[in-house]
């Protein structure tokens, strides 16, 4: 997300929400949308130049050159083209899926995931909770398996 303008020539800090920096090099492009509110009107940006600041980034981005065109930035969400991760659970295929432990028991369905200190915790339709660690695999939007401990939905 674009936190806000960087100085007077452009650069905006950007709070990154991956730990895919690689997505940050010079050329890269990345897609923000311009009105919020509607989700629609798509922007594309093209990565000048990164550089870490503490946790956030500096960003320049081709065609912004000036801070009230950064300002104009604020706030907007950007995306990258989506990679194939082995291995990887994304949460926006795991919310609506139904979930079952190894056993095939039903558990409920993915409301949401929320981030913990710890782990992750799946939300249930039901409210409980479940560590995402417990994942042992996911069909994207259909179904999570987990492998839970004794005791957790008994």
């Amino acid at each position: 997300m674009i936190a806000k303008p960087h100085g007077l020539t452009g650069e905006v800090v950007v709070e990154l929400w991956s730990d895919r920096v690689e997505r940050l090099q010079p050329g890269t492009v990345l897609r923000t949308r311009r009105d919020r509110s509607l989700g629609t009107d798509v922007e594309e940006l093209k990565v000048n130049s990164a550089r870490p600041q503490g946790k956030r980034f500096l960003i320049a981005f081709d065609g912004v050159a000036d801070r009230t065109s950064a300002e104009a930035l604020r706030g907007r969400v950007l995306q990258a083209v989506h990679e194939a991760v082995p291995g990887a659970l994304w949460v926006h295929e795991m919310i609506g899926a139904s979930v079952v432990d190894v056993d095939g028991r039903r558990l409920g369905r993915v409301d949401a995931v929320e981030a913990n200190p710890a782990s992750d915790l799946i939300v249930l339709d039901g409210g409980q909770l479940i560590p995402v660690r417990f994942v042992v695999s996911c069909i994207p939007k259909e179904l999570v398996t987990v492998d839970v401990p004794v005791g957790l939905f008994d």
